[in-house]
């Protein structure tokens, strides 16, 4: 009974501290009041209070410095497609193929599949007068022919006129036989299977516009009248080493070192007198026409090492440079691309094929050299410093390599693919 008392007293203190607790009668199902001989049990349950969960309100974004988001770069130029054949599957085709002088014109006519026809000879406006009436007719006419030193003024005339013109760089068509005739008839079947679909037959190039040639020019001129300079200088050396035994100094011409030239035999003077004339001429027409280029590319960026001349005759011999789409395309246009003669287990590399702009290669290669000294960070120059110290045979292949590339580099800068930052330059 002892024990029984002293576990009552402890369930009333309990029910005293925690007035929640609710006493639970035992297994009897009549609960009886607790006396001394049987005192009421109590069995404790933990409490289980009902909790309501509350949901906390959004946070507010914290007031810290966000990085603001770069802005999208701008979209790239769209490509420029090569030339290629419009064709009205409602309309009967004629087919030309033309071999261009400046006398005659030779053609060959072949009409849908059909054999082609005997060659024809025109004269340019009779040629665009027959394309006029065949277009009347109904025809849809398609023409070929090589380019050559004669511009692109038949094109122009052909297109006006009704036809789609089409030309294409000079290639062997007959193997060891050329005739005109044959050359003709050649462009004309050639013609007709690339219509077909098989583009393997022709590569029609891109015909630039009037502005562009007339801008292309204005650097050609520069250049020719620069070598026409060197030709009249070298002619007096020559003339000087001859009847005087003697040599000139560099620059001759100039008003310096003409006073020295005084003392020379008074016929031998009349001579250069002559030749210094048209140097000064020529001279003059080459500072008006650097003055001109010089404007094209001013308060514009550029790389240290390429000068404006250098960068403005490549802008100009290029035309566009959105028309190339990707950077095997540009390599190829450079003529950099090394020859190969590979057979079966064996591959062999040769030297540069030089099937592309001669100018633009010159000027690369030119451009390449004083990369090297002024542009140390250049990251092409950077990864090919093994082969530019092996030897002086290594040394020019490794400068022909980075022409290409760095022709592949200037077509990523000025199409806006990247920066001079990119490409570890440091603008002049």
């Amino acid at each position: 009974m002892k024990g029984l008392s002293e576990r009552a007293d402890r369930a009333t203190l309990v029910l005293h501290i925690v007035p929640n607790l609710k006493p639970i009668h035992d297994m009897n199902s009549t609960p009886q009041a607790p006396t001394p001989g049987n005192p009421r049990i109590y069995v404790l349950r933990p409490f289980r209070p009902t909790v309501t969960l509350a949901v906390p309100e959004p946070l507010a974004a914290p007031k810290a410095c966000v990085t603001p988001t770069p802005p999208a770069p701008a979209p790239l130029p769209p490509r420029q497609p090569l030339p290629r054949a419009v064709i009205d599957p409602n309309k009967p085709m004629l087919k030309l193929g033309l071999d261009v002088h400046l006398e005659f014109i030779m053609a060959v006519a072949q009409k849908d599949h059909a054999n082609p026809q005997a060659p024809r000879k025109f004269t340019n406006d009779e040629l665009v007068e027959q394309v006029r009436q065949w277009n009347a007719q109904g025809l849809q006419i398609f023409c070929v022919q090589e380019s050559c030193g004669f511009g692109f003024v038949l094109h122009r005339r052909l297109v006006e006129a009704g036809a789609q013109s089409f030309l294409i760089t000079p290639m062997a068509l007959n193997g060891q036989r050329k005739t005109d005739k044959l050359d003709a008839r050649a462009l004309a079947l050639r013609l007709s299977r690339w219509l077909d679909g098989n583009r393997d037959e022709l590569a029609p190039i891109r015909i630039p516009s009037e502005a562009e040639q007339r801008r292309r020019e204005t650097t050609r001129r520069r250049q020719f009248l620069a070598r026409q300079i060197r030709c009249l200088a070298n002619r007096g050396h020559g003339q000087v080493a001859e009847y005087c035994h003697l040599q000139l100094p560099h620059g001759w011409w100039g008003p310096r070192q003409w006073k020295k030239l005084a003392a020379l035999d008074p016929w031998v003077l009349s001579l250069l007198a002559d030749l210094r004339t048209l140097i000064l001429a020529l001279e003059q027409q080459v500072d008006a026409l650097e003055a001109e280029i010089a404007l094209r590319i001013q308060d514009q960026p550029r790389p240290k090492g390429l000068g404006e001349l250098t960068l403005v005759t490549l802008d100009a011999e290029v035309c566009d440079w959105n028309r190339f789409g990707n950077r095997k395309h540009i390599g190829s246009y450079t003529g950099c691309c090394p020859g190969e003669h590979s057979s079966g287990g064996k591959r062999r590399v040769g030297a540069i094929d030089r099937m592309g702009n001669g100018r633009v290669r010159a000027l690369l290669v030119e451009a390449v050299w004083r990369f090297l000294r002024w542009q140390p960070a250049w990251k092409a120059a950077q990864r090919m410093q093994v082969k530019l110290a092996d030897g002086p045979s290594m040394r020019k292949k490794t400068v022909i390599a980075l022409a290409r590339q760095l022709a592949v580099d200037l077509w990523r800068w000025r199409t806006g693919r990247c920066t001079m930052a990119d490409l570890g330059w440091v603008a002049a």
